[in-house]
């Protein structure tokens, strides 16, 4: 590792936290991360971390260096997105984080073909239901619900997300037909929970187009998006997933939509989000890849759920 590298690494042990999360995400034992650290220092001259046996933190001098190593990174970065630019065809690695669910279902398809299409570039997956950082940690292209928060972010559409309620024939055979708020919020339901996320509020248009919420009466609660529709499948709950969520279960006649005379506000959309608009030809073409295999005007999840273009009130 030469001083550009462990002057980077330097920046990755600040950003996360820790020679121990650094060494995980870089697959290498803690020992090697500390020894190329303290041979940054070595070379230095200077002392950039106050180390204790619980945290870290950065000197005078290790700010200065932190601030250093950010605009290396950015020169890099920068050096190597302007080169791909020129090339003909798209090569190098193209790295990529996306949501569990989404990941799973539509992320890994659009790699497959994207590869066959396109062997000179390497691909790397990473699924996790939290908002990466994408700039901070290093990736070219990321999928989320809703607009990025940071504003020098690009974003790009990919595809609608709208909500049902679902429940199983057995559920309803046993607590009877659904039809008003009153009853929906009485019964109980599953929702997807996560540590600071707890999803159990709705909103609706009421007949006077004054929005409105519902609120689940919560039994379960899990941080798993496929557990949540297993859940209602099973005949003990209710609850109110994305069309994406959906798979055979209504055809099937597993689960029932109901409720769906609702006006329901949508979840959301999908963006593809990158940090740059001259993003790199290889993040346009996989774009381009995962929107042909979504679908460009209504989701193919949508597809799933047989007569949803008249449900909830759908304007879209």
């Amino acid at each position: 590792m030469d001083f550009s590298n462990r002057l980077l690494l330097l920046l990755e042990v600040t950003e996360l936290g820790s020679f121990t999360n650094v060494a995980e995400q870089k697959n290498l034992d803690r020992s090697v991360i500390s020894k190329q650290i303290s041979r940054l220092e070595e070379e230095l001259g200077v002392r950039l971390l106050n180390r204790t046996t619980r945290s870290l933190s950065l000197t005078a001098a290790g700010n200065e260096m932190v601030s250093q190593a950010k605009l290396l990174r950015d020169l890099l970065n920068n050096t190597h997105r302007l080169a791909q630019n020129y090339h003909s065809e798209p090569r190098g690695i193209l790295r990529i984080t996306s949501s569990m669910m989404f990941g799973r279902q539509f992320v890994q398809d659009a790699i497959s073909v994207f590869q066959k299409q396109y062997p000179d570039v390497k691909c790397e997956l990473r699924l996790e239901d939290r908002v990466v950082d994408i700039v901070q940690e290093g990736f070219d292209i990321g999928f989320r619900i809703g607009r990025p928060k940071n504003s020098s972010l690009i974003s790009r559409k990919i595809a609608r997300s709208r909500l049902l309620i679902v429940t199983s024939p057995d559920f309803i055979q046993q607590h009877g037909k659904i039809e008003t708020i009153e009853k929906l919020e009485s019964l109980p339901a599953t929702i997807y929970a996560a540590p600071g996320l707890f999803i159990d509020k709705f909103t609706y248009l009421d007949e006077n187009k004054v929005e409105q919420q519902f609120h689940l009466n919560v039994v379960y609660k899990v941080n798993d998006v496929e557990m949540v529709v297993k859940s209602a499948v099973a005949g003990n709950t209710l609850a109110v997933v994305t069309a994406q969520m959906i798979e055979n279960e209504i055809i099937e006649g597993k689960l029932i939509p109901i409720m769906t005379h609702l006006n329901l506000e949508d979840f959301g959309t999908f963006y593809a989000v990158y940090p740059h608009r001259d993003a790199p030809i290889k993040t346009k073409l996989f774009i381009d890849v995962l929107k042909s295999i979504i679908g460009e005007d209504s989701p193919v999840w949508e597809k799933n759920i047989p007569n949803f273009e008249v449900m909830y009130s759908s304007k879209k």
